[in-house]
């Protein structure tokens, strides 16, 4: 898979400024009281890693709107990443998901903080729910501490509050849904608000309006976002049933004992026979799965044709995603990086 054009470099650089503005946040807040380190070290861990895709959508939407490279902009860019980390911290705590990236999530190792004993890990989800808010309000004052001029930030204003609404509305659809019918449609739209738009529309659209960009390059980020987010949480619905824990770094059995509302078990139920159904309505939910059990979860995936069916998803929606950028004037380094972005983030590794 080739590289999209610079985005080593540029994951670089966005590693550097969260590593500079999450040190300085990290020795402030022990400044007012060394007890906090669990808390300190939970936020640094959190911010640390990461693909950095979303930063790179919002750099390349400014790139698109015409303006040239820019630190300011790469910090503006990296905010993005905070979003993100938040989102991940208050999933993460709805899931009760013990492992992320292979390291326990935030939630579980805050439990350290505590003495054995009662309500420890009642107190420890408090503490992670706090850093959840805390790397939000982290975004917003990394995005607008970065140096771009206040008539340039106050084009995005308006992008930010949409952002959040829609991130927030996802959460809140998925835990309305979850246990549910199948409904493929709903489990589509719980994708496109609490994943899609704010992995590459939403990005995309703060970086063009920082650009100045008009209307009409809004119009085809969202042509191509749209499609190209929804897509990426397809791809991460199988990688969470069929990849390798010790490649993912996480469990994949998560999807299945939180009887989340995923696309991939919503047509699994449709088209499986009543037995079939019956089976999966007994482990859809249940908090600990044997690996027989996991096994005959992916048989039935597998004889239903939902997993060829995600794939097709996932394959129809980059092809829509890279043909809306086709002809639509895009500077021809950024419109390359998109392209590249829409493989990158769609192609991963089970």
């Amino acid at each position: 898979m080739s590289e999209p054009y610079g985005h080593r470099e540029l994951k670089s650089r966005v590693d550097r400024e969260l590593e500079r503005f999450v040190g300085a946040e990290a020795e402030a807040l022990l400044t007012l009281d060394d007890g906090l380190a669990p808390l300190v070290d939970v936020l640094t861990a959190v911010t640390a890693r990461g693909k950095r895709l979303r930063s790179a959508f919002c750099y390349w939407g400014w790139r698109a709107a015409g303006q040239p490279d820019s630190d300011a902009m790469v910090r503006a860019a990296a905010s993005m990443e905070l979003v993100h980390a938040a989102a991940v911290v208050h999933d993460d705590i709805i899931d009760d998901s013990a492992l992320r990236h292979g390291v326990p999530t935030a939630h579980v190792a805050l439990r350290g903080a505590f003495a054995a004993g009662s309500r420890r890990k009642t107190r420890a989800r408090s503490m992670a729910m706090l850093a959840g808010d805390l790397l939000m309000s982290w975004a917003g004052q990394m995005f607008t501490g970065c140096g771009l001029p206040g008539a340039y930030l106050g084009r995005a204003r308006g992008l930010w509050a949409v952002l959040a609404r829609e991130l927030i509305a996802g959460e809140a659809l998925e835990i309305l849904h979850t246990g549910g019918e199948a409904d493929v449609r709903r489990s589509l739209k719980v994708i496109r608000y609490k994943t899609a738009k704010y992995t590459v529309e939403h990005p995309l659209h703060i970086g063009a309006g920082l650009g100045g960009a008009d209307p009409v390059l809004r119009e085809v980020f969202t042509g191509y976002g749209l499609p190209l987010g929804e897509a990426f949480q397809l791809r991460d619905d199988l990688i969470g049933l069929f990849g390798d824990p010790a490649t993912t770094g996480k469990s994949n059995t998560d999807d299945i004992s939180a009887a989340r509302p995923t696309a991939l078990i919503a047509l699994t139920r449709q088209a499986a026979t009543p037995a079939e159904h019956a089976e999966l309505t007994t482990l859809l939910g249940r908090r600990t799965l044997t690996a027989p059990q996991l096994r005959r979860v992916r048989a039935v995936v597998e004889r239903t044709g939902a997993r060829d069916r995600v794939e097709d998803m996932i394959g129809d929606r980059v092809e829509v995603a890279v043909r809306a950028l086709d002809g639509a004037g895009l500077p021809a380094l950024a419109h390359r990086s998109l392209t590249r972005l829409a493989t990158a983030a769609t192609n991963r590794p089970d």
